[in-house]
């Protein structure tokens, strides 16, 4: 099948390596666009953007810079009702995720800080801030230090799974997205819940 590029550029200058994305149901997209395709990272003569952006494409087309100050963007979600937009910043140094307003014509503000794991980046907590989900009642399943982190849609720590090791991506699944996989290194796993994953296409 032929392919169709939707966005490869910002500003005149080439993506590095977008990484992440999530498709709101009016359309837009936002992405993140670490520097992880090149094997000198942000010192590669390759890469052409100033910065590890977080961008967002309207159905238009359009392509705006609605984050440049992180230094790994990585994962990224929607809140249930669309209102907030999570991204993961995957730098051991600043493990952290980002939460922003999102309005209902699609633009973005107010970012914050909407919880830090620096402290626990470590050998026994292996892992870092990578995928993310949400569930249908706003809660954030997010890959980090010690596996995968959950939290309130207030930023409150309920919990982390552990599976022995580092999780880099997390997804619902399943007939009714009761299921949790998990990619951990050579492993797939899956972990059944009492939840269900939030799918922001074809709800509304």
């Amino acid at each position: 099948k032929a392919k169709t590029v939707i966005a490869d550029r910002f500003n005149g200058k080439r993506f590095s390596s977008p990484n992440d994305l999530v498709l709101a149901t009016s359309g837009d997209l936002y992405f993140t666009d670490p520097p992880y395709g090149f094997a000198k990272a942000d010192a590669s003569p390759l890469k052409e953007q100033p910065v590890n952006g977080v961008y967002r494409r309207t159905r238009d087309g359009t392509v705006t810079l609605i984050e440049g100050g992180l230094t790994r963007p990585n994962g990224i979600a929607l809140s249930p009702d669309e209102t907030r937009l999570y991204v993961a910043n995957s730098d051991p140094a600043r493990s952290i995720w980002m939460v922003y307003d999102r309005a209902r014509d699609g633009s973005i503000s107010n970012g914050r800080l909407f919880y830090d794991a620096t402290a626990l980046v470590g050998a026994s907590n292996p892992g870092l801030p990578d995928g993310l989900k949400t569930d249908i009642y706003g809660n954030v399943f997010a890959t980090g230090p010690g596996g995968v982190m959950i939290f309130s849609p207030a930023a409150k720590l309920l919990g982390i799974i552990r599976v022995g090791g580092p999780v880099a991506n997390v997804t619902f699944g399943g007939p009714n997205r009761e299921t949790l996989f998990l990619t951990a290194q050579s492993r797939l796993i899956r972990i059944k819940t009492k939840t269900k994953g939030y799918q922001n296409i074809g709800q509304r």
